[in-house]
């Protein structure tokens, strides 16, 4: 997957889950990615897409996700 279905899938069903367990799903989500082969190119390209998503790709690319992430630039954040 490119990073623009990443984003998609995620903005897609973040809106469903209970709100306690965002932050263990995204890691989850992320984790699932990673097994199937998302390199870590892909995933500093969606940094900025969601808070959630950007500290579970942080945590997992073992980076401050908050240093790639421009606030201005980020359109898709709520």
């Amino acid at each position: 997957m490119n990073e623009e279905q990443i984003a998609d899938v995620w903005s897609l069903f973040k809106e469903y889950l209970d709100k306690k367990q965002i932050e263990l799903v995204a890691e989850k989500y992320v984790d699932l990615l990673a097994d199937y082969g998302t390199d870590d190119i892909t995933f500093k390209d969606c940094l900025g897409v969601d808070a959630s998503l950007d500290n579970a790709i942080g945590y997992f690319l073992e980076i401050d996700a908050e240093d790639y992430v421009d606030d201005e630039d980020n359109e898709w954040d709520n």
